[in-house]
């Protein structure tokens, strides 16, 4: 396989992972609470991240910490972690995946915004129809609406902050420090909100060990994502983080018996194409690539 074929086999495998671990944690969130499983999903990663990064001597440099854009990061992946685990619990999985699609578009005109970055009229372009999808799947003061497509709305919001602060960290910051510090920050959140959302419920051995099996697949997924961007080009590889969307659906039906609407399927397909159209001129551009960079590591809020 070539190397491109090979990074676009990872992303795939990255992008099944992350919806494995998403309908995982739906199915935890019907027994017991979000903050709960924030805390006993994050025990698992944190330790596991946290080893990688002792091994790695990421931790030798603990200043580093005290940079603000890490705070920052850790602060919106919290909230971006947060508001999605509440969107996911109440929502079908396919409808919270189809507006995280947007999330590369937020990224493109949050760069133009905050950053200055130059962004053609053709990408603007894309971005409004992408948030056209985004407004159709979510159909605001239509029947089928929910509060909780906020949520979702929300996160996309939280994830863009997150994913601008790390495209400004400093390069001499070990990733790892940087994932560890996040993990545990989740981890802690959960445990301060566990009472306030219902405290602690009994568990069964199988339902922490499918929160056990929800953080391997966290860390499964961010492994091949960082593994699939380093092997081909990232043009050609991030379109294949839509794959999660399909998964999500898959999942949903199987599952929890959610098959998609219309306006569902529409605004997933405005919001999807609009992104590849994105990811094609940022391509042709050349300059910047805000919108694949956020097919990276960073991409949907999972606590890392």
């Amino acid at each position: 396989m070539s190397s491109n074929m090979r990074g676009a086999a990872y992303m795939v495998i990255a992008m099944v992972s992350f919806a494995t671990n998403d309908a995982i944690t739906k199915l935890m969130t019907e027994s017991i609470s979000v903050a709960q499983v924030m805390l006993v999903r994050g025990l698992f990663a944190s330790a596991v991240i946290a080893f990688i990064g002792w091994r790695s001597g990421a931790f030798s440099q603990m200043s580093m910490i005290r940079q603000p854009l890490v705070a920052l990061r850790s602060v919106s992946e919290v909230a971006a972690t947060v508001t999605f685990l509440l969107a996911l619990a109440h929502l079908p999985i396919a409808n919270v995946s189809a507006v995280l699609q947007a999330l590369p578009l937020a990224v493109s005109m949050g760069a133009a915004l905050a950053l200055g970055q130059s962004v053609g009229w053709r990408r603007w372009l894309a971005i409004c129809a992408g948030f056209t999808g985004v407004i159709i799947t979510v159909r605001p003061g239509y029947e089928g609406f929910s509060a909780y497509s906020l949520y979702a709305l929300a996160s996309v919001g939280f994830c863009t902050v997150r994913d601008l602060a790390t495209s400004r960290l400093p390069s001499n910051i070990p990733t790892h420090l940087v994932s560890t510090i996040t993990s545990i920050s989740v981890t802690v959140t959960g445990a301060i909100l566990l009472n306030p959302m219902g405290g602690w419920s009994s568990m069964e051995i199988s339902g922490t060990a499918l929160l056990a099996l929800s953080a391997a697949l966290l860390l499964l997924g961010y492994n091949f994502i960082i593994t699939a961007m380093r092997v081909g080009e990232v043009s050609f590889i991030a379109p294949f983080r839509y794959t999660s969307l399909l998964c999500s659906i898959l999942l949903g039906m199987i599952l929890f018996s959610e098959f998609p609407d219309l306006p569902m399927i529409v605004g997933a397909a405005i919001i999807v194409a609009s992104g590849l159209y994105t990811l094609y001129r940022e391509h042709a551009v050349g300059r910047y690539k805000t919108a694949a960079e956020s097919a990276g590591p960073s991409m949907g809020p999972d606590g890392i």
